[in-house]
């Protein structure tokens, strides 16, 4: 696993298209049992090689119940986005990941990871690749009706929206989620973090 982080953080594979220099963020160790499956570094993540280290983190660490000592354990919880790199801001906020990143490393980091038992998806490009990777979920449903049918991928994957500030409005629209989802997710990563 050393040895492969070390590949992936000196990627420079789609160097030509970032906005940045290349600087791949992510967590990871082969005693994981929770994958958060995030979308790509913002802005602020870039600048500090710190995954989810932003106001989305908070959100997202208050949903699982976790502090940050918890949260940055690579023992506890791999991070791997589905693009590693910033890849900047588009019209509505930051563009979606690099397509490339996942073929060339998504699958050898997850072969690394064999104790997995909880993925959380977090937005529609990891939910739809995680759910497709274990045959699951419908290429027609939108990102709501997929996260309605968390019950159905549980208690293995869990999709979820983003836990950033801009998905507010989707959190007031949707109150199920935080009064529903977040307790049983919660009680669900206790269990996994504390069974050492």
């Amino acid at each position: 696993m050393d040895e492969l982080l070390q590949q992936v953080r000196a990627c420079r594979y789609c160097e030509a298209e970032l906005p940045c220099k290349p600087r791949p963020v992510l967590q990871a160790a082969p005693a994981a049992k929770i994958l958060i499956a995030g979308q790509a570094p913002g802005r602020r993540v870039h600048a500090s090689g710190v995954p989810f280290d932003d106001p989305s983190g908070e959100r997202l660490r208050t949903w699982l119940g976790v502090d940050r000592t918890a949260f940055y354990d690579a023992q506890k919880f791999a991070i791997l986005p589905m693009g590693f790199c910033y890849p900047g801001t588009g019209k509505s906020g930051d563009l979606p990941p690099r397509p490339e990143c996942a073929p060339l490393w998504r699958e050898s980091l997850l072969a690394k990871l064999p104790k997995l038992e909880l993925v959380i998806a977090i937005g529609s490009y990891a939910i739809r690749w995680h759910l497709h990777q274990q045959g699951l979920g419908s290429q027609r449903d939108n990102l709501t009706q997929t996260v309605a049918r968390w019950r159905e991928f549980w208690p293995t994957v869990l999709p979820t929206p983003h836990p950033s500030p801009r998905n507010n409005l989707w959190l007031k629209r949707n109150p199920w989620f935080e009064t529903e989802v977040i307790p049983e997710l919660q009680k669900r990563v206790k269990l996994l973090i504390s069974d050492e």
